[in-house]
């Protein structure tokens, strides 16, 4: 079959962007070789978010004589069939979504591993598909460290398919994946540690919010361990054996389930060397138009490797689509806001104050707290700061940092203003709503 535009993988990225593009009249066939909606709406994002709120509601239980629910059980059992079940009616329910919006935009949907015949055709179970453009949007999957044992370990993908709780879990990488599931796990009764290997977790994080969450979370009764190596997992009897190094000695736990969570690598197509694709150890490499070195084959998403966000392949689809009809996206890639899902929450977006000091920046600082909020009070949600950075001449907003509740939904105010190119004062003089949330960032930029 021939089209205007064939797009390889059907996650958020390729998903999004066959829609919008048929929208334009072009004719659009995307190949999935798994499930509609990629790693995010299948193995990723969605799922884990359902059970980040399971999570939640379990705290919010076991604190109910704080809510005046005297009757209230202390010690509440986890029914985690029930839990999984409901994380998976989540994900099907909006994977349906997504088929609907294919087959209402018109998109043609081929099931099957695609292949690179060459610039302008895909092979897909013996079957060649042509297309002036084709956008590859095949995701990443999970990485392992090369050690001993390290089968012996779950990734992402196998703990959202556990039957039953394990007792006690360790989690190998203290970044957004393994602290999410720290959080979930924890919540549901699991003795839970965390190893990481650099000095702090969330390592992409501004230092103070990190530091912030590891004191949230130790106080749940998560145990972390930072600057730690591991170098083995071994099997003893019942239980996983997980060797690490630390400031020079050696150290091992003992767990019933090990989850390696160490970030993820792109996942490629075949073919990528037929045609002549150039791909570094980040990812296929692509232009601000998101053009790989090949003309008429794109790459968006985690493959190239540029930002492993859902939200960051969807805007990266625009930006691929836009040179598609030979128009320029005014999308700024290098504003993308970020979150955790623990409890409390993170968001970030832009510089952190140690990236700022590196550039040699001149910056101000100022921070506002969750405690000094009425609404955050009210809602007993008073563990929080919101940090704020502003270039220290134009006043312009170069990164901004909060842990507390609800911080995924109030970075984007943040990430508006940046977008628009508003100075601080701009944010500082606009009305919010009282009492809110949004005003602990109004108190952090009214402080410039």
């Amino acid at each position: 079959m021939t089209f205007d535009l064939i797009i390889i993988g059907a996650g958020p990225g390729g998903y999004e962007m066959a829609a919008e593009a048929a929208q334009h009249g072009l004719e659009v066939a995307v190949v999935e070789k798994r499930q509609l909606g990629g790693t995010c709406l299948n193995r990723g994002c969605i799922p884990t978010k359902a059970l980040c709120r399971n999570a939640e509601v379990v705290g919010l239980l076991r604190e109910a004589q704080k809510w005046g629910l005297r009757s209230a059980p202390k010690d509440l059992e986890v029914d985690f069939a029930a839990v999984m079940a409901r994380k998976d009616d989540v994900v099907t329910q909006l994977r349906d979504g997504v088929a609907q919006l294919m087959q209402a935009a018109g998109v043609t949907v081929i099931e099957g591993e695609a292949s690179l015949a060459d610039a302008h055709t895909v092979e897909v179970a013996g079957e060649l598909h042509t297309a002036q453009n084709i956008v590859i949007a095949t995701g990443s999957a999970p990485r392992g460290l090369p050690i001993e044992g390290v089968d012996l370990a779950m990734t992402s993908d196998d703990i959202l398919s556990l039957t039953t709780l394990p007792k006690s879990l360790c989690i190998v990488g203290g970044g957004v994946i393994g602290m999410e599931f720290a959080g979930v796990f924890s919540s549901f009764g699991v003795q839970v540690t965390v190893v990481e290997f650099c000095k702090e977790i969330l390592p992409p994080f501004d230092k103070d919010i990190a530091k912030r969450l590891k004191q949230v979370l130790s106080k749940q009764g998560i145990k972390i361990i930072t600057q730690a190596a591991v170098k083995s997992i071994a099997r003893q009897g019942d239980v996983l054996a997980v060797s690490y190094d630390s400031k020079g000695k050696g150290q091992t736990i003992e767990c019933e389930t090990v989850l390696m969570s160490v970030g993820r690598q792109p996942v490629f197509p075949a073919g990528l060397d037929k045609v002549g694709v150039t791909v570094s150890r980040r990812g296929i490499e692509v232009d601000d138009n998101m053009l790989t070195n090949v003309p008429g084959i794109y790459a968006i998403g985690d493959v190239n490797g540029l930002c492993m966000l859902a939200h960051a392949a969807t805007a990266q689809g625009e930006v691929a689509l836009a040179s598609i009809l030979g128009k320029k996206s005014d999308i700024r890639l290098d504003i993308v806001p970020s979150a955790v899902f623990t409890t409390p929450e993170l968001s970030m977006v832009g510089l952190t104050e140690e990236q700022c000091a590196e550039r040699g920046m001149n910056v101000l600082v100022k921070k506002a707290f969750f405690r000094s909020n009425g609404k955050a009070v009210s809602m007993g949600e008073t563990d929080g700061l919101v940090k704020m950075i502003v270039d220290a001449d134009s006043r312009q907003i170069v990164g901004c940092h909060i842990c507390g509740a609800h911080a995924a939904d109030l970075i984007q105010e943040v990430v508006m203003a940046m977008n628009a190119g508003a100075t601080v004062q701009q944010l500082a003089r606009s009305i919010h709503g009282h009492p809110t949330l949004t005003e602990v960032v109004l108190a952090a930029a009214r402080q410039f």
